[in-house]
């Protein structure tokens, strides 16, 4: 497992869904492009708690509905899902409570489903008063039933997100090895700025996990080089951190100075300036098995090289109740 952790906490605005002393934590999974492995460790990261003895409920905001294929739920059979309740009320739509959704899956999880329905959303959304708190109001009705909270929200730049976001105490921000999905960053990066300005909401992402390591390298997947360690941090530092580009000199001078490793420990000490903890999971099948077969990875492969790092990412989410 390649991982690091900064010893004292980021100055990060916590808001902590709470009424009555009653604390739950919420944790949003957050990227706008698609395939960084958001719903993969939304639910792998749940599966460990539940084991842990925790009360869990997975909220899937993302229309493609993976989170609730991946907890072996298909949205076709279903009735309502967060789609009503985001609508709740709005105009003609009938008033749907968040627990009216809920379904209790065989791992253990509770889910509140989604469907193909949400696509459909942002539109009404956008006419809406307080529309950037819907999802922050409705999981204050179930604060009672659960310690953890996860959000998948979708691939995209909308409300949705921002709902999401927004009813956060915390984000872990998922990226893989590719160049793509580490670019997009600084996309996400500017929409955190932006909702700072908008809604006077500092969203600071307390966690990095990169998925899905080593595999381009994977023997299954020939043609691609593997990337390396040094890359993935350098691209973060770039993203996230930027500061003057040095003169040609001043890079001379440092590499005559600088062992490798030494760049590397320079590099992962301005990529701590971001976040509080970046998790490095190696790529391994057995994650889509499990998947595929309707359970996270803690009841399908929970000693498997993946596995024990999510494991490990989870011990560091339960620190933050």
């Amino acid at each position: 497992m390649l991982m690091y952790e900064r010893p004292i906490l980021l100055n990060t605005l916590i808001h902590r869904n709470s009424i009555q002393g009653d604390i739950i934590t919420v944790i949003a999974f957050s990227h706008h492009k698609g395939g960084t492995g958001k719903t993969t460790s939304c639910l792998n990261i749940a599966g460990f708690l539940v084991q842990a003895g925790k009360k869990v409920l997975v909220i899937d905001c993302d229309p493609q509905a993976n989170a609730t294929v991946g907890l072996g739920f298909s949205p076709k059979t279903l009735g309502k899902n967060i789609y009503d309740v985001f609508l709740s009320g709005f105009e003609d739509f009938p008033k749907t409570g968040l627990f009216e959704i809920i379904q209790t899956t065989p791992s253990g999880i509770d889910l509140a489903p989604s469907s193909l329905d949400l696509v459909g959303a942002d539109p009404f959304l956008y006419r809406m008063e307080h529309r950037a708190e819907i999802l922050k109001n409705a999981i204050a009705t179930v604060k009672d039933r659960y310690d953890f909270i996860l959000v998948d929200t979708p691939p995209s730049l909308g409300q949705l997100v921002i709902n999401g976001l927004f009813a956060a105490d915390h984000v872990i921000v998922t990226l893989d090895s590719g160049t793509f999905a580490l670019e997009g960053v600084s996309t996400l990066s500017t929409i955190f700025g932006d909702m700072k300005e908008d809604l006077g909401r500092e969203i600071i992402p307390d966690m990095a996990v990169v998925t899905r390591w080593g595999e381009q390298g994977n023997p299954e997947k020939p043609g691609a080089e593997q990337p390396d360690e040094k890359d993935i941090f350098s691209r973060l530092r770039d993203l996230f951190y930027k500061k003057p580009e040095p003169t040609p000199e001043e890079i001379r001078a440092r590499e005559e100075q600088e062992t490798e490793h030494e760049r590397l420990l320079s590099i992962r000490a301005e990529v701590k300036r971001l976040f509080r903890t970046v998790y490095i999971v190696p790529y391994s099948p057995q994650i889509y098995e499990a998947q595929k077969r309707g359970l996270p990875i803690s009841q399908y492969a929970p000693e498997s090289a993946a596995g024990s790092v999510y494991k490990n990412i989870t011990e560091e989410v339960m620190r933050w109740s």
